[in-house]
């Protein structure tokens, strides 16, 4: 998986459409190979973020768990503290 989608289920608040947009862009980035189409496929590619930010914003709010929801902040911290110690200097 592209490191840069993160997970967006279970989150207090929930993701955002900015949030879901971005990782739908993410994967067709990763998918098709292109970080910017070439203007012959521009509009696919664009419809293609478009579909699966629909879709994923669909599977978010039917998804069910019985886990408390995560909080935002902690969770960032607690990648940060992980980043540091994978990149500390030895």
């Amino acid at each position: 998986m592209c490191r840069n989608i993160r997970t967006l289920h279970n989150f207090e608040p929930a993701a955002t459409d900015d949030e879901v947009q971005a990782a739908a862009l993410q994967y067709v980035r990763k998918i098709s190979g292109a970080s910017k189409p070439s203007k012959a496929n521009e509009e696919v590619f664009n419809r293609a973020v478009a579909e699966i930010a629909h879709i994923t914003g669909h599977l978010l709010q039917d998804l069910v768990t019985t886990a408390p929801p995560k909080d935002r902040e902690v969770e960032a911290a607690k990648a940060k503290a992980r980043s540091a110690q994978r990149f500390a200097s030895a």
